[in-house]
């Protein structure tokens, strides 16, 4: 699959043969075309000029992502944990574009990939090239953005497994959450570790902004939408259940750490819903 065509803008890998005039993923209003056009990669031109990196974000977790900056630029999570037998079974939370022969050797080192969870198309990636490095294991995207996964899956053989719903845990202590925010299908993970503490990885359904105290929650990041009251609302229903006290975004070092933020990581998720409604006029 190194020839497949992958969006030069988004990152996000096509089956071959497909019709390379437009991008469905940023022809839409969430999304834009890049400012020189529509334009092409393949997987074996990123091996090419682009290499991945893994380093430690706090309290447990790894992050992977490409450098030079590629597409948006997001990095993906290794959630650390064990199967429901004890063995190690990590989970890779959201995707990026380019996977090669180091990047598995070294996730291997760290006890390799059980599932795949991402939290919403725009980082689809190469989500199916990273499921066949890691032997075929599931990638778990919700139904609500069913009609997404059709524009780059490859055929019935395919490792996309659609979940319904509020919740499920994929893989013990993970737990998957739609929070509707951004896309229907919007997704976070919770996860009890970080020391502890609780932690939720949010890619940009809960956007760490640049003042790590805060999130905010947008339908359209570069078309600066905001996102509807009522979802927002929903998000922080959704969430009230689980104790967390870290907040790990799309990018590297957007975490919001609770011991920088009053109250901890969950109070900031709440008062900055309040600051957003507050700010539409509404609230929560």
């Amino acid at each position: 699959m190194s020839d497949h065509p992958i969006c030069v803008t988004c990152g996000v890998q096509f089956p071959r043969g497909h019709d390379t005039a437009r991008c469905p993923v940023c022809d839409e209003e969430r999304q834009y075309i890049g400012y020189g056009g529509q334009q092409w990669t393949t997987l074996g031109s990123l091996r090419g000029d682009h290499a991945n990196v893994l380093r430690q974000e706090p309290r447990g977790v790894w992050g992977v992502g490409t450098e030079p900056w590629f597409g948006i630029g997001q990095r993906a999570l290794i959630v650390p944990g064990e199967d429901a037998d004890g063995a190690p079974a990590n989970l890779l939370w959201d995707c990026i574009s380019l996977v090669d022969e180091d990047t598995v050797r070294r996730i291997g080192e760290l006890g390799g990939l059980a599932a795949i969870a991402i939290s919403h198309p725009h980082y689809y990636s190469a989500m199916l090239e990273w499921s066949d490095a890691f032997g075929g294991i599931p990638v778990y995207v919700h139904a609500d953005d069913a009609h997404w996964v059709e524009h780059c899956v490859r055929g019935r053989s395919d490792p996309v497994r659609l979940w319904e719903g509020d919740s499920l845990e994929v893989l013990p202590g993970r737990t998957l959450l739609n929070l509707r925010v951004h896309f229907a299908g919007g997704t976070v993970v919770h996860w009890p570790g970080a020391d502890g503490r609780g932690a939720v990885c949010s890619g940009d359904i809960l956007q760490v902004v640049s003042d790590r105290r805060w999130v905010s929650f947008m339908y359209s990041y570069p078309n600066l939408i905001p996102e509807h009251p009522d979802t927002v609302r929903r998000a922080v229903r959704m969430l009230e259940p689980y104790d967390f006290d870290m907040v790990y975004g799309a990018w590297w070092g957007k975490v919001l750490d609770g011991a920088q933020a009053e109250g901890g990581a969950k109070a900031a998720v709440r008062r900055s819903a309040e600051r957003y409604l507050r700010h539409l006029g509404d609230a929560l």
